[in-house]
């Protein structure tokens, strides 16, 4: 591997990260610059684990979607491991699944089946009882060697400090969304019943707990509707 080239890509791939609109626009970019910097590498794809449940975020191929849903049916599979590891483990690399039978006797047959042939997996980011991870697969078995281990991992470094910024400023943006929401439908029954803004954000807040409908709904059917059915 040339790494002077991989390096100057890898700063070129970071800044395009930074400057992605959108979260999704921000993953779409990762897994396309994993098959573009890692050899060997025929698609990738975010698995995130929700406990036992698997989302399959920003796939370069149906392949990645249909491995992420085999682990969820079988309960078994690399990043399940991964997930469940008490090690921390941040890099898994499988040079021959049909080698892993052992490990993953329902899985690995399975995926040989899909058209794996080898695979990596690079941790993303804990949270709470979520895990992510950035999945890159071959059709061929030993597709990855050590360098590809190693350039994997500096490109889910530099991943994992996108992701989270992406999802922080979406997480922001959609407060500051909620927030001028709210401030709406106060505003309205302010208006409508003559209340106070403290009486108007208990009128909703007493809403949402006797209904089990979040407050940001609450406001949402306020500000398009005029009034609380």
């Amino acid at each position: 591997m040339d790494w002077g080239r991989f390096a100057e890509q890898m700063a070129s791939m970071a800044r395009e990260l930074l400057a992605q609109g959108s979260v999704d626009a921000t993953l779409a970019r990762i897994t396309a610059s994993a098959t573009e910097l890692v050899e060997g590498c025929d698609a990738a794809g975010i698995l995130v684990l929700h406990e036992a449940r698997v989302e399959t975020l920003a796939p370069t191929d149906q392949l990645v979607a249909d491995s992420d849903r085999l682990q969820q049916r079988l309960g078994e599979g690399p990043c399940f491991d991964a997930a469940h590891s008490s090690r921390g483990d941040r890099v898994f690399r499988i040079a021959d699944l049909t080698g892993e039978r052992q490990r993953w006797p329902a899985f690995a047959p399975e995926a040989h089946r899909l058209g794996i042939g080898s695979m990596m997996g690079f941790l993303l980011y804990t949270d709470d009882e979520d895990f992510g991870a950035l999945n890159l697969y071959s059709h061929k078995p030993g597709a990855f060697s050590e360098a590809d281990e190693l350039a994997g991992w500096l490109l889910a470094s530099h991943a994992a400090v996108a992701f989270s910024s992406a999802r922080t400023h979406a997480q922001l943006e959609q407060a500051l969304t909620t927030r001028h929401t709210i401030g709406e439908a106060m505003g309205i029954i302010m208006g409508s019943h003559r209340l106070t803004e403290e009486e108007a954000f208990n009128v909703l807040r007493r809403y949402s707990q006797a209904n089990n409908i979040k407050l940001r709904e609450v406001a949402r059917r306020v500000r398009e509707e005029g009034t609380l059915t």
